[in-house]
């Protein structure tokens, strides 16, 4: 069943491309809001699930906080800093894992995630200047 284009659909694309990031439903919403405050979050939750489904945007689950939703679709890792929470891409070519799966159970594997953990750049700057204190 294909879906048809809706300004709100397209309210909720654009936000996630405007954010430049890897953003959740909620800053989604915040940004939708501020111009059209008439959009509500169920609408922003609904659509942001239908663009995923449809391709033109990319869920991060993220297993200890909310997921994310990014607007660059190739396949690629991310690494989520320890401290603030944020997510960022990993700059390094992909491996396809899918094809170094031996299945002894039956499964049918349909994809995977990769998170690293890490320290972003200001929060390790925000450490180093506790540390001299």
């Amino acid at each position: 069943m294909e879906r048809r284009n809706t300004i709100q659909k397209e309210l909720v694309k654009n936000a996630v491309i405007s954010l430049h990031g890897h953003v959740t439903a909620d800053e989604v919403y915040d940004f939708i809001k501020k111009e059209h405050p008439s959009v509500g979050k169920g609408t922003v939750y609904r659509n942001l699930n239908i663009l995923v489904e449809e391709g033109a945007v990319r869920r991060v689950e993220i297993s200890d906080g909310s997921d994310c939703f990014d607007f660059t679709i190739r396949e690629h890792y991310h690494v989520k800093c320890i401290e603030c929470g944020k997510v960022f891409d990993v700059d390094m070519d992909t491996i396809d894992l899918m094809k170094k799966i031996r299945d002894k159970h039956g499964i049918e594997f349909l994809g995977f995630d990769i998170l690293f953990r890490g320290i972003c750049p200001k929060c390790r700057e925000i450490e180093n200047m506790e540390d001299q204190k």
